[in-house]
């Protein structure tokens, strides 16, 4: 019966920590190689930034863009609207530039 408890135990593999998992994880996802390149450019700052936190955020992408892009999207927004516009008076003024430009083709002949 020894042989067999050594033989069982011998193949049997101890669950992995969760530490390990989560770890895994992240390195599966380029989570680990994006903040180290992150880290990295921070670290090759002559002039490091007065905050930290913040120069990570936007090496990233986060953070105070967000707020740029709410701005974007609302400027678009009211951009989309003045074309829209500027469109509808563009048709409305050919169609009346239709109704007298054969009146100008004929007074020219």
């Amino acid at each position: 019966m020894r042989a067999v408890d050594s033989f069982v135990m011998a193949h049997y593999k101890a669950p992995e920590s969760k530490r390990e998992q989560f770890r895994r994880y992240l390195e599966k996802n380029g989570v680990l190689d994006t903040l180290t390149n992150v880290l990295v450019t921070l670290y090759e700052e002559t002039e490091k930034p007065s905050n930290a936190l913040d120069f990570i955020k936007h090496q990233l992408g986060v953070g105070p863009q967000d707020d740029e892009a709410e701005s974007l999207r609302l400027e678009l927004t009211s951009l989309q609207q003045k074309y829209d516009q500027l469109m509808e008076e563009n048709t409305d003024l050919r169609s009346r530039l239709l109704r007298y430009e054969p009146a100008q083709d004929v007074a020219t002949e």
